[in-house]
């Protein structure tokens, strides 16, 4: 039996190894389409920070170490374009050369995972405007502070990785400012325990700007202003 997997970190890796522990004898590949197929996402700030300095840290599995231990055929930077139920086939496009092909399966298996939400705001799209989810995006935080030196951000989003961002952007130095449309960080817990969130991240200099809709941003004084509903702008060097 042959199965394909599109999609590869936690769903698809994860179920891979699950594969491969029911039988020993399936042929198994995975197509992801980034470099990475296992990492800790909870790392990627403590990178930006400088808390972990070895990029190969943030990573937990290679194509060669999955293979070595599970036999699975892990193939990166391979983006699947089609599939051909009738077939069974996969349409797959090997990002580094252009090339195009088809792999057959008898089994297959979607795991794309997802991407940020960017919702279709002004200004989206500015060089100044970042997001955080996959190593790469984490190596483009972290070259463009590196190389721009910037003295402030502001972070839409209150959530794990938010909170995260800002404690890092804060050790190294930047004037940090979260903003979200709910009227509490971590919307999954109580308001009584996000007050003591609240209480820490203004104790340690982060700026909250609760309850409050983005609409927009807009390049100026090279930082980004980032609009707001019915209040004034903030303004700061970068946005994630």
């Amino acid at each position: 039996m042959k199965v394909v997997i599109i999609g590869g970190v936690a769903g698809g890796a994860t179920a891979a190894a699950r594969l491969r522990r029911l039988d020993e004898t399936a042929e198994i590949v995975v197509f992801e389409r980034s470099g990475y197929i296992s990492y800790a996402n909870c790392g990627l700030p403590y990178y930006i920070g400088g808390t972990i300095q070895d990029p190969a840290a943030l990573t937990l599995q290679t194509p060669e170490s999955f293979f070595s231990r599970f036999r699975v055929d892990m193939r990166v930077r391979h983006e699947a374009t089609a599939i051909h139920p009738e077939r069974k086939t996969v349409t797959v496009q090997n990002l580094e050369t252009g090339e195009t092909f088809e792999e057959p399966y008898d089994q297959l298996i979607l795991s794309p995972g997802a991407k940020p939400t960017q919702p279709r705001l002004p200004g989206v799209g500015l060089e100044q405007l970042f997001t955080l989810r996959t190593v790469e995006d984490t190596f483009r935080i972290k070259e463009y502070i590196q190389a721009r030196h910037p003295r402030s951000a502001v972070l839409a989003g209150g959530g794990f990785i938010g909170l995260e961002l800002a404690e890092n952007l804060r050790e190294l130095g930047l004037e940090v400012t979260i903003v979200q449309r709910p009227r509490q960080l971590m919307n999954p817990f109580d308001p009584d325990m996000a007050a003591f969130l609240h209480s820490e991240m203004r104790a340690h200099g982060v700026k909250l700007a609760l309850g409050y809709t983005v609409e927009g941003f807009e390049e100026k004084d090279g930082g980004v202003d980032v609009l707001l509903k019915d209040q004034a702008p903030l303004h700061a060097d970068m946005v994630v």
